[in-house]
């Protein structure tokens, strides 16, 4: 006599390999001893029913994560940055737009370059943060397909798939975070793919040692994507088949460190893998990670980690409070539930990345939430799903019969769901309705605006900008690095300082954004050219706002600066009051 299974149970899984869905039966035994049964393996792209919630979901993200995606959020000097690599490779001008020196691998902004070709091909002047912030989005939408992959790969059910990917793509910490043009968002994408490679139902040998070269490429996206490789690994040794195991685990392995070596093989090849005199070195690079100074404790409410966490959840306490606590449930509860040995993996990355997380003196950057957001959502929407389960069960009689669910199981689940939404839904409509019609942006677009239209002689003038303005000068014809001058090099680039004799002297403009104002003081020349300049023009307010201040006592303060210009706290247009 066979009956259908409960989704929550101790007995061991044994994957079926079939290419149809079966239902999921009990193999009798008589020992009583826990019972062996197979469970169904799903076929993504023959199912329809997962194709079209996952349509429905994706489409529904895309249009939540791409609405007023110019606007908001603010600019930031790491996007500018990235997008400045990016557009210095594809004008065959080098791998950065200054010296390369090994601050990152350079495939992260290689991968950019790829996807923000055509539309610059097409419209040039677009090649600025704001409209390339477009080309993320596919990167997010590949994202959310691998995660309800992966998710139903581990075996959750269908609208627990669906759950992981609307907490990964519309909580409100995504959509701002992944509209960013960083390389944690692109790592992301292809650690995700790895983890579906490694949990592939066939079980080839060719998946496992492709999961291996996925994850090569996501750490030479973001190298800090190495501290995930442990839990990739676990996964790929539970879904491996055991006379297969051996090859599958070291092919994997192989593939990924052969890849990965490509890197320091680079600057091997070029004479820059050690230190020496008169040019970088990976290893300078190396070195400079590794040493940068820790924001401090993260529960500490006077260090920067700290700050760092709680611009996290001024946008969403859910994902990431409730992705820990899921990731903890499920660890409890490994022993006797599916659900939560199905999802080691990702529960184990959840340890590890809130474990570094957690050090005392650590270095925690804002983008470091989007290595964790897709794992966070996993194992929340996994602990959802252990937590029905275990509402829902069936018990047996003396007889051995089931017995129909009660009311009341379907009352307290009914109300636990409705009061998780009732919790969720307004915190999250505020927190997207600011992504969605707020304005971050219109002092970053004025500003350019006033530079590519105010000053008399671009093409002789020497500024000091963020680089989320960088681009933006270069298209209104400044010259790329010593016109249009990313405002650290002019203190840390012997390239760019040997230009400058006279230091603040050499200079005629600073546009003066929170980032620079904020990193000003450990840069002499900026600090100087600060001092030594009077704004002319003034965008936003606050310490928002962004100043563009003209060097007195140069040659370029003799210039005009056209019809627009402040004086003292009044702004005069036309040289009329």
């Amino acid at each position: 006599m066979t009956s259908t299974l409960p989704a929550e149970t101790t007995e061991t899984i044994r994957p079926a390999q079939v290419a149809v869905p079966a239902p999921r039966r009990l193999i009798p035994s008589g020992s009583g001893r826990p019972v062996m049964f197979q469970r169904p393996v799903i076929r993504f792209r023959r199912s329809r029913s997962d194709l079209l919630l996952c349509g429905v979901l994706l489409v529904a993200i895309l249009l939540v994560q791409g609405w007023n995606i110019q606007h908001y959020p603010s600019l930031s000097d790491d996007e500018g940055t990235y997008l400045a690599q990016a557009w210095a490779v594809r004008e065959g001008k080098g791998l950065a737009h200054y010296t390369y020196w090994y601050d990152h691998p350079p495939l992260g902004w290689l991968q950019i370059a790829f996807l923000t070709w055509l539309p610059s091909l097409i419209s040039p002047e677009s090649m600025t943060v704001a409209p390339m912030r477009f080309a993320m989005l596919l990167v997010s939408a590949a994202s959310a397909v691998l995660l309800y992959v992966l998710a139903r790969r581990l075996w959750l059910p269908r609208w627990a798939a669906g759950l992981a990917m609307v907490l990964f793509g519309l909580s409100p910490l995504s959509v701002v975070l992944q509209r960013e043009i960083f390389l944690d968002n692109i790592a992301v994408m292809w650690m995700l793919l790895a983890f579906c490679l490694a949990a592939s139902p066939s079980r080839h040998l060719w998946h496992h040692f492709a999961a291996g070269l996925a994850a090569a490429v996501g750490v030479l996206t973001k190298e800090t994507m190495l501290v995930v490789l442990p839990a990739l690994l676990l996964t790929l040794w539970r879904h491996s088949h055991r006379d297969t195991r051996k090859f599958a685990v070291t092919g994997a392995i192989t593939a990924c460190v052969l890849l990965g070596l490509s890197y320091p093989l680079f600057a091997l090849l070029k004479g820059e893998l050690l230190p020496g005199d008169g040019h970088v070195s990976l290893w300078d690079g190396i070195t400079y990670q590794m040493s940068r100074p820790g924001s401090g404790f993260v529960l500490d409410p006077g260090s920067g980690s700290y700050g760092v966490l709680q611009s996290w959840l001024y946008y969403d306490r859910v994902l990431p409070l409730g992705g820990i606590a899921g990731g903890i449930l499920l660890a409890v509860t490994f022993r006797w539930s599916v659900t939560a040995r199905a999802l080691a993996g990702p529960a184990l990355v959840v340890v590890i990345l809130t474990a570094v997380a957690l050090r005392p003196s650590g270095y925690l950057p804002a983008m470091y939430v989007l290595q964790g957001l897709p794992f966070l959502a996993l194992v929340l929407a996994g602990g959802a799903a252990s937590v029905t389960h275990a509402v829902l069960r069936r018990r047996r009689n003396a007889s051995g019969e089931s017995r129909k669910l009660t009311a009341l199981r379907w009352t307290a689940l009914a109300l636990l769901a409705a009061t998780s939404l009732a919790y969720v839904a307004p915190r999250w409509y505020d927190g997207n309705r600011t992504a969605l019609t707020a304005d971050a942006n219109a002092p970053y677009r004025a500003a350019a605006s006033w530079m590519a239209t105010k000053v008399p002689d671009p093409a002789t003038s020497r500024v000091l900008v963020d680089d989320a303005l960088w681009l933006d000068l270069v298209h209104a014809g400044y010259e790329p690095g010593l016109g249009a001058i990313w405002f650290y090099k002019a203190d840390l680039d012997p390239a760019v300082t040997k230009t400058m004799p006279g230091g603040w002297r050499d200079l005629d403009y600073v546009v003066a954004s929170p980032t620079v104002r904020r990193d000003a003081r450990n840069l002499p020349n900026v600090r100087d050219a600060l001092n030594h300049s009077t704004p002319v023009a003034v965008f936003g307010d606050g310490e928002d706002r962004i100043e563009i201040r003209q060097i007195v006592g140069t040659v370029g303060a003799e210039r005009s600066v056209g019809a627009e210009r402040v004086v003292g706290a009044e702004r005069v247009v036309g040289g009329e009051r």
